[in-house]
């Protein structure tokens, strides 16, 4: 073999070496990528249940006579800026998932302060359809809690890819940048207590 054709060879190996690498780099990323858009997709379905759930709620309590328009107003107000935001997971910041979070804990505050005031209507507690209505909302919000876990879990693994060095000089290249984490807030270790109290009020 001719002397100058050992350098190009060399070259040749590293150029090679270096595709294989960010082939598989980009490879894995949007695999990873993909793992999360779906687990978004499971997040999204749980708040829409939850949604549709409460919709189906106020409508039946807005059928009790003198029933509090200013609490049903707030959990209506409440829902429809929880369904307002829409979010490209593959682009998701942590400012646009913050939002997210606190639109949907005003849902939850709002529904907590609805069923709290139920308890002052007997007809409304003994209502077969309620009954229903929140033994399913308090299934939906587990739902939510586990969506919201599986999120973070693939998460993980893609923050972690792209920035681990070497991965970290591509990542930039290719636009990967790193995904923001569901955070708790406060009590959300506990799902919307949607429990009645049945007994008789002495």
């Amino acid at each position: 073999m001719k002397k100058w054709l050992i350098p190009l060879v060399i070259v040749g190996v590293i150029v090679f070496a270096g595709y294989r690498w960010a082939v598989g780099f980009n490879n894995t990323a949007v695999d990873l990528n993909e793992k999360i858009s779906e687990s978004w997709g499971n997040v999204q379905n749980a708040y829409q249940r939850r949604s549709d759930l409460i919709g189906n709620l106020v409508n039946t309590v807005q059928g009790a006579a003198d029933f509090e328009k200013e609490t049903l107003t707030s959990v209506i107000e409440a829902r429809a800026k929880a369904t307002s935001i829409n979010i490209d997971p593959t682009k998701v910041t942590p400012a646009q998932l913050a939002q997210f979070n606190q639109v949907q804990g005003g849902l939850t505050g709002a529904l907590k302060s609805l069923l709290v005031t139920v308890e002052r209507y007997p007809d409304l507690k003994a209502n077969e359809n309620f009954l229903k209505l929140q033994d399913e909302l308090a299934s939906t919000e587990n739902q939510i809690l586990t969506a919201r876990t599986r999120f973070n879990e693939a998460v993980r693994p893609y923050n972690t890819h792209i920035k681990r060095f070497p991965n970290s000089l591509l990542a930039g290249v290719f636009n990967f940048e790193s995904k923001p984490y569901f955070e708790a807030e406060m009590g959300a270790e506990k799902a919307t207590d949607v429990k009645f109290n049945f007994g008789k009020k002495e």
